[in-house]
Formats: C-alpha cells, structure tokens, sequence
C-alpha cells in the first residue's frame, strides 16, 4: 500500500510541476470533463444541507471551485498524498475559512467523501495489486465517511484501441457487488455520461 502511495505521489508530483494548476496539471484532459465528473458524483449530496465533505485526492482543489458555485454551506476537507498538490492548493485559496487542507487522512469522520480519477492510474503494477489497492482504500474511504461516498473509475468497456497499459480498467458490475455486499444496501452505479469511465455512489 505505502509502495503504490509514493509511486501515486510522484506521478501527481511530476504532472503539477509540468503543467502547473489546469487540468493535466492533475491529468485530466479538459475543465469540461472535469466539471462532469463533479457534477456527477455530487449526486451523492442533498443540495439544501449543510454538510462536510473529505476530497479524497484533492489535487489542488478544483472540487472546490464547483462546491463554492453549488452549494451554500459546507466545511470542505481537500486530503492529496502529494504535497505539491496540497502547497498548490493552499496558493490558490489562501482566504477560504471553511475550506482545510492535508496530506494525512483526517481522523475524525465527515458527511461525505468524494475521490475524482485515484483509481485510473495504475503505473507498473499489476491489475490484481492495483484491485487490491482499490479495495483497500474504499475500505478506508467507508470507514470515514458517516452518510456515504462516491467514487470514478475507468470503465472495463472502454473502445480497446484507446486503452493504456498504465491505466486501470475496472469491472462495473464487480465494484458495485463489492459495494452493495459490504457498504450498503443503497449503491447507485452511473455508466451514462458518455465518457469511458463509471461512478458508483454509496448512501449510508
């Protein structure tokens, strides 16, 4: 686990120092998807309560920027294993009271944890380690959240010609047995939103 963690935070370290605070900067292709996939998972949250929320893999906080447009009261925890990605963050909002940032997983529970693209990049470890990673983390991820969690991973029905060796492809169908079996019995999975990836959502 620690081993995956230090080669996560060397790619993300690398890319932020490449490209600096857009979207590659944290790999994604464009604002346009990344706005998307926000969108998409924060269906995990009732729009008229306050509430907390833990950015699992915050990146230098775009999540942020789309909660500020949605959402009215909230305190926001951004969590990244990279620490360029957490000085980045703290430059880019240096004022926001209800808004925290860390490169250690907080120990106290929030409402809601939400984790954007951690599970895409598997580098050079096998997809049976890297499935091991996963599962371990969204063990983690349950264990500190109070109302529920969603999550994003690269879908296994992916056009095969545009596929990556360094990229994980999962199984929809297994992740959300795997949810509904050891989560809760309330597991939403969205493979509708015309990118080559799915969300699954918990609600506890």
């Amino acid at each position: 686990m620690n081993k995956i963690l230090n080669q996560v935070s060397n790619y993300y370290t690398s890319k932020i120092k490449e490209f600096g605070t857009v979207p590659q900067g944290v790999d994604w292709n464009s604002a346009e998807t990344q706005q998307l996939r926000f969108e998409v998972l924060s269906n995990l949250i009732p729009k008229q309560e306050h509430f907390s929320i833990l950015d699992f893999g915050c990146g230098f906080g775009s999540m942020l920027d789309y909660f500020n447009a949605k959402y009215d009261s909230f305190e926001y925890i951004g969590f990244d294993v990279a620490e360029e990605m957490i000085v980045a963050a703290l430059n880019k909002f240096p004022n926001q009271e209800n808004a925290k940032w860390t490169t250690s997983l907080p120990v106290k529970k929030t409402d809601y944890i939400i984790a954007s693209g951690i599970f895409n990049v598997k580098l050079e470890n096998t997809d049976e380690d890297w499935l091991t990673y996963i599962l371990e983390t969204l063990q983690k991820i349950d264990e500190s959240s109070i109302k529920g969690f969603s999550f994003n991973v690269l879908t296994k029905y992916s056009d095969a010609e545009y596929m990556k060796e360094y990229l994980y492809y999962a199984d929809p169908s297994f992740l959300f047995d795997y949810c509904k079996k050891n989560f809760s019995k309330n597991v939403a999975l969205l493979h509708d939103y015309n990118l080559y990836e799915f969300s699954i959502i918990v609600r506890k």
